[in-house]
């Protein structure tokens, strides 16, 4: 598991999340989803708030959980979210360009997350300096 690429998306999700739950219109005009003079209807904005919200309560889990298997549900709960938002997106937005953008995007953070999951992790100022050793090399 590569911890810091998991507590990164972790909070560039988190942040994503709320911004987006604060003004909609963040991620309702990239999928289509505004009036013709671009303004955010109520009702696609109450849509919209509960998916941000979902992204900042993940992305928190992500930053905060401790590292095991703990990080790791957090991280598939949020690979979970990001493929179902492929297959909503990808399916329902209207025209195709704006689908497969919201595809593209959806399953590239998902993309990284597993990443981080599957990575390998970082060595530790610790197992760096055993490693010298055992080589027979001074640590520095």
């Amino acid at each position: 598991m590569h911890t810091g690429l998991l507590r990164t998306v972790g909070a560039l999700t988190f942040a994503y999340g709320v911004t987006t739950a604060c003004r909609p219109e963040l991620l309702a005009r990239p999928c289509g989803l505004v009036g013709p003079d671009g303004d955010v209807a109520p009702h696609t904005a109450a849509v919209l708030r509960p998916l941000a919200w979902r992204d900042a309560a993940s992305g928190l889990a992500m930053v905060v959980a401790p590292e095991g298997p703990a990080l790791a549900t957090a991280a598939v709960v949020r690979i979970a979210s990001d493929v179902g938002d492929a297959v909503l997106f990808g399916s329902a937005l209207p025209g195709r360009l704006r689908r497969a953008g919201a595809v593209v995007t959806a399953l590239g953070w998902a993309g990284l997350t597993v990443a981080g999951l599957v990575g390998r992790p970082e060595p530790t100022r610790r197992h760096r300096f055993a490693c010298r050793c055992a080589a027979g090399r001074t640590p520095q």
